[in-house]
């Protein structure tokens, strides 16, 4: 078999474990190069996602299915000549060379790379197709004039070709699937770094003066249940960091687990709330709520109902959480109560419900639709997760700052 000097596939390179690093090495730098100001006022989810996009490895795609082949004639030197040949040594003999080229979509580069941190030699040898940019290039001289031994020695190629770059594949998912966890690791860390810096030099006693103050960070106090239980690259504003108050993630999702017992209780049974209004329905979920939790304010009160059909918990002159209750009337009236909730919201990393009830009987025609309508919203970041065949969790942003996200709970109860 003829053979040149290109790099066979999978060799040649080194470790694909070494690109990997080198590739992480480059991330880490990114992000270590970021600036204070925007560290701490860039989204965490939107940066996250944007690293991601730049930094996942596209798989390469050997296309078989798109084979296409040629023949030269070259003077073959006599010791790449089979021994049934009677042939001089140091002579070379013109030969037929059959080209194979197979294209590739993707990453053709790590084609160079071996699979894994050890070499596999698999069927007793090695493929033989050289990578030559965006396709793959085969060689085979022509020695018996016969079209069944050149597609032989083709397809066995193709096996061995097909076995690495499935291992390949797997070893690139491996990486792209701890890439997100990774980066969320590295971006707090640079961010908490900024903190206890301020943080220390605010201990200090001593007044400040910086060229951009970056204030301690801090949240609202916790409201904790009476059983104890406790509360493109994306651009960042140049201003600097401004602490904002919120409430924990765990307490926010107390307060949506204890509307959607309520809300189930509603269909559980039909005939109490049979007739009820959005005002009656919306003071059933505030009565559970509000002896559930505490805030520690002087008044022991904590969410309260501001408005027709809204629930409130404020932290001093502005909404942390909201709950919009609402009967659904189609896709207009559930995006604009969308937009309504995220009115009442002006600080990063607060959160809400909007709660539907729904007369209407084919109640799992309205679920689907709500995975299709809500990204129409213009405030719409993205999905985040489906905790019950009812609740869905979203990331929007408040109106004119898409680095200033909220949470924003879908719940739907079907009621009569």
């Amino acid at each position: 078999m003829y053979r040149n000097s290109s790099s066979r596939i999978f060799g040649g390179k080194g470790s694909i474990v070494e690109y990997f690093k080198t590739h992480t090495n480059s991330l880490e730098a990114e992000i270590n190069s970021t600036s204070e100001s925007y560290i701490l006022n860039v989204s965490e989810e939107q940066f996250t996602d944007y690293l991601l996009e730049q930094y996942q490895i596209e798989k390469p795609i050997i296309q078989f299915e798109d084979i296409y082949a040629d023949n030269f004639e070259k003077e073959i030197p006599a010791e790449y000549f089979p021994m049934s040949f009677h042939i001089r040594d140091r002579e070379s003999y013109p030969r037929q060379v059959i080209q194979f080229f197979v294209p590739i979509t993707g990453n053709s580069e790590l084609l160079k790379y071996t699979p894994g941190i050890n070499r596999i030699t698999i069927g007793g040898g090695s493929s033989d197709f050289e990578v030559e940019f965006d396709r793959l290039k085969l060689e085979i001289i022509d020695f018996y004039n016969d079209a069944k031994i050149i597609r032989s020695k083709y397809d066995e190629n193709v096996i061995i070709t097909q076995r690495k770059l499935s291992e390949l594949h797997h070893n690139i998912d491996e990486f792209n699937n701890s890439l997100k966890s990774w980066i969320i690791v590295e971006i707090r860390k640079r961010k908490n770094k900024f903190l206890s810096q301020n943080e220390f030099m605010n201990s200090l006693g001593v007044p400040m003066k910086k060229s951009k103050n970056t204030p301690e960070t801090f949240s609202v106090p916790r409201p904790t249940l009476r059983t104890k239980i406790k509360v493109s690259k994306p651009e960042a504003s140049t201003q600097p960091f401004k602490p904002e108050p919120t409430i924990d993630l765990d307490i926010y999702n107390q307060i949506l687990k204890l509307i959607n017992d309520v809300g189930k209780n509603f269909e559980r049974m039909p005939s109490v709330y049979k007739g009820k209004g959005e005002e009656d329905l919306r003071d059933h979920i505030l009565m559970t709520l509000d002896p559930n939790f505490e805030f520690g304010s002087a008044s022991g009160e904590t969410f309260n109902k501001t408005g027709k059909t809204d629930i409130q918990l404020r932290y001093d002159s502005s909404v942390i959480f909201i709950a919009e209750c609402k009967f659904w009337t189609g896709e207009k009236g559930y995006l604009n109560t969308i937009t309504q909730l995220i009115n009442y919201l002006t600080w990063r990393d607060t959160k809400g419900s909007v709660i539907i009830f729904v007369k209407q009987k084919d109640f799992t025609t309205i679920l689907t639709k709500i995975e299709t309508i809500t990204p129409k919203h213009p405030n719409y970041i993205g999905f985040v997760s489906k905790s019950d065949e009812n609740w869905f969790n979203y990331r929007f942003h408040i109106n004119g700052d898409k680095n200033r996200e909220i949470r924003l709970a879908i719940q739907l109860y079907h009621t009569q």
